[in-house]
């Protein structure tokens, strides 16, 4: 019997740990002058008006005092863009010592599928019914076939690193990411697209649907330096 294929067009990001608040920053900056005084006698106004001083002038050491750890499950050509950000730390399941799950993304009717313009200046736009058509109905058939023959080999005694060569890079993976508050800054200010930040980015809509779950989570953790961020630009400090 074919095993049953799952298609989603969903990402999830849930936060696991953290160790970050504003007062972390502040405190990490105060300590330059304060001394072993730097954690005692603070209050939301200070720590707002330096917050935004550190993120205007873009002294963001202090920033690197916090910590982050999200689940994050995605295809894995998202992962392979978010790898790019090295000073992340990741573990991803690994295809060598499990079997792949059968749960690959198909794009929402909401993704726009025309490229129209050139390298560095171009936009997309949605695509025509029957582009949606052939997008899904291809990814979909490739996919139910890839996993196909991925159990296949599996069931003949083929070791799973070698099965796994045949799986499209949409499948989905899961892996722990850690970061503190500086690298989520800069890998908001890159992997949303914002009118107002000043150095406007334009990713890929997948990993900007990660982005978009994390930076409501920094936004709860860390409102005054989420604030800053913003109103400074969505520039990393």
């Amino acid at each position: 019997m074919a095993t049953d294929i799952t298609f989603s067009s969903d990402m999830t990001v849930e936060l696991l740990a953290s160790c970050a608040s504003d007062e972390d920053a502040a405190c990490a900056a105060w300590v330059s002058t304060k001394g072993e005084a730097a954690h005692l006698d603070v209050d939301e106004a200070r720590i707002a008006g330096l917050i935004n001083f550190l993120t205007r002038d873009r002294h963001g050491s202090p920033f690197e005092h916090t910590f982050f750890k999200f689940f994050i499950k995605a295809p894995i050509f998202v992962f392979r863009e978010y790898h790019r950000h090295r000073v992340w730390s990741y573990n991803e399941e690994s295809g060598r010592y499990t079997k792949l799950q059968p749960v690959f993304y198909v794009p929402g009717p909401g993704r726009n599928l025309q490229q129209v313009g050139k390298v560095g200046a171009y936009e997309f736009v949605p695509g025509t019914y029957q582009q949606q058509r052939m997008v899904e109905g291809s990814l979909r058939r490739i996919s139910g076939e890839a996993y196909a023959a991925y159990e296949e080999m599996l069931e003949a005694g083929v070791a799973r690193e070698v099965a796994r060569m045949c799986l499209p890079l949409n499948i989905y993976s899961t892996m722990y990411a850690s970061c503190n508050a500086r690298a989520l800054m800069n890998f908001l200010s890159l992997r949303t697209h914002s009118a107002d930040a000043t150095f406007p980015s334009h990713p890929q809509r997948e990993i900007e649907m990660v982005a978009e779950q994390l930076e409501t989570h920094f936004a709860e953790a860390m409102p005054l330096t989420y604030a800053a961020y913003v109103a400074n630009g969505r520039v990393s400090p």
